[in-house]
């Protein structure tokens, strides 16, 4: 047994998402989105290194501490599985750990709008899963990859750092890349997709112009690329594909992006009323005619009268989304409003003691 294991059994225990370890400070765990110490005594620089060390193995240290970062998965047992991320702060060595279950969810499980399994269906383009980090996104990602996998006979290629959900084959054969492990970074991981047969791909992040590039690219050849970015909602996320590429580029980009993109499923976490942990909500868009036409042209203000028009197509409005669930009870009018992008429709339920806000 490694020395965190400690740590990770209370996290478990506790039934927790994260595990906080910084030099100089105590071991704390978020559990349902608070932080709280799990001991009063802190961490020490050498119980630090030691335990990191230990868990990462040799290697991986010594690329640790040149480059000051580090991404990778860790196994306690068959039931709990860790994403790992190492840091240097100002005290010292940090470390971050998420729990990823084992067990893959169902898109129904999760409470995912049916509309969501139609992404599973099409043969080419581009769907992009999108929220704040630890929105569970991947999450929501691996049930529609595990539902392909038990409907549909595909050669599925996942790039991600880390690898996170283990899939099994069922139907479909899955192959499991990580970054750097088995590629070098996410462009090469995708260049390689694109010569080994592949039907669908995963793109764990797109994070700079490359991968993005690449993906649309996959998309326009007619693979089925998945990928994920840190935007709350539609809009912002066809902002965001297109303000990665210099000016001069952008036009050429929006048509690339008007024939390839087939959707967006924003999702935020919510907590729940009753404080038995979190919910997801989801916004979709399905880009038909007039959402390609739109983003097009460049006036993506106008996605939102698509959206809420498109509710017949199972499209769905973040607002609306959350609207539904505070007037079911489901969360607090006060978490409504902390997540809605328009406030003032939220204001006036507000308890007095937070109509300031």
């Amino acid at each position: 047994m490694a020395y965190i294991d400690q740590f990770f059994e209370v996290l478990v225990n506790a039934g927790a998402s994260d595990l906080h370890l910084g030099e100089g400070q105590p071991p704390k765990i978020r559990r349902h989105g608070e932080i709280v110490s799990i001991r009063t005594e802190v961490l020490t620089h050498d119980e630090m290194a030691y335990m990191m060390s230990e868990m990462c193995g040799p290697e991986r240290w010594q690329r640790f501490n040149e480059t000051g970062d580090l991404d990778f998965a860790y196994e306690m047992d068959e039931h709990s599985r860790f994403r790992c991320n190492f840091l240097k702060q100002s005290h010292g060595y940090g470390a971050v750990f998420r729990l990823i279950p084992t067990k893959i969810m169902s898109l129904e499980d999760l409470g995912i709008p049916p509309v969501v399994k139609e992404f599973g269906h099409i043969r080419g383009g581009l769907v992009l899963v999108t929220g704040p980090t630890g929105s569970g996104k991947s999450t929501t990602l691996a049930a529609l990859l595990d539902y392909i996998n038990a409907n549909f006979s595909r050669h599925i290629i996942t790039v991600e750092e880390p690898i996170e959900f283990v899939h099994t084959n069922k139907r479909s054969i899955i192959t499991q890349r990580e970054v750097p492990e088995h590629a070098t970074d996410f462009p090469v991981g995708l260049k390689a997709a694109l010569r080994e047969d592949a039907d669908i791909v995963l793109v764990g992040e797109m994070r700079d112009l490359e991968t993005i590039q690449l993906a649309l690219t996959a998309a326009e050849t007619g693979l089925l690329v998945f990928g994920t970015l840190h935007t709350n909602n539609a809009r912002k996320t066809v902002d965001r594909m297109i303000d990665v590429f210099p000016s001069d580029q952008q036009a050429q980009v929006r048509t690339m992006l008007a024939n390839s993109l087939r959707g967006v499923v924003a999702q935020l976490l919510l907590k729940k009323a009753d404080g038995a942990g979190r919910l997801a909500v989801n916004e979709i868009l399905v880009v038909n005619s007039a959402a390609a036409a739109i983003i097009r042209e460049g006036a993506t203000q106008k996605l939102q009268d698509v959206i809420v028009g498109g509710k017949g197509q199972g499209m769905q409005f973040m607002d609306d989304a959350i609207w539904h669930v505070m007037q079911q009870g489901i969360v607090s009018p006060l978490e409504a409003y902390m997540k809605a992008i328009d406030k003032n429709r939220f204001r006036m339920f507000l308890p007095p003691e937070d109509e300031g806000l």
